[in-house]
């Protein structure tokens, strides 16, 4: 059954890239455990197919890249892409759409994290294999206050326009 508006997220992994360590990520590939990320945190989250797949790379990641400072300016803390890539694939595609800083670009390399939420979708007649439904959410806390979920091959409802719009 799919997360609904009132859910709290499931917990999992992703995989964020990083191009040089910090004080508390190694260079590389770090696994970050998404209920830790979440606490005490609001978060615009979108979720596409697949990494540098046309209307992920023309529309959506960069329409939340325009948008980052309007979400924030709204009492967003973070901004998340997922896709259902490893982290090299979401670190380079980040690194060619000047995404750090503003987006985390998250890979959920083997759908597990998708699949909690009963968001995934099967495309392996195209072959893509099982990637995620293309949404954006908002989650306070790790709770789902808004969810849009686009009805497959449509981008209408979970660019970060809407998102913005409603955020209260």
């Amino acid at each position: 059954m799919p997360i609904k508006i009132g859910d709290r997220i499931p917990d999992g992994t992703l995989y964020e890239y990083y191009d040089a360590p910090t004080d508390t990520c190694a260079a590389g590939p770090n696994a970050f455990q998404v209920s830790e990320m979440a606490q005490g945190k609001t978060i615009a989250l979108f979720a596409v197919p697949g990494a540098f797949t046309p209307t992920c790379s023309e529309k959506h990641l960069p329409g939340f890249l325009v948008e980052s400072e309007a979400l924030r300016a709204k009492g967003v803390d973070e901004i998340w892409c997922i896709a259902v890539n490893d982290a090299f694939v979401m670190g380079a595609w980040g690194r060619e759409h000047n995404a750090g800083g503003k987006v985390r670009m998250l890979g959920d390399g083997s759908g597990e994290w998708i699949r909690r939420l009963g968001l995934e979708m099967d495309l392996s007649a195209r072959g893509m294999g099982v990637r995620s439904q293309r949404f954006s959410a908002l989650l306070r806390d790790g709770v789902v206050e808004q969810l849009n979920v686009e009805q497959p091959g449509k981008f209408e409802i979970s660019d970060a326009r809407s998102l913005l719009g409603q955020l209260q």
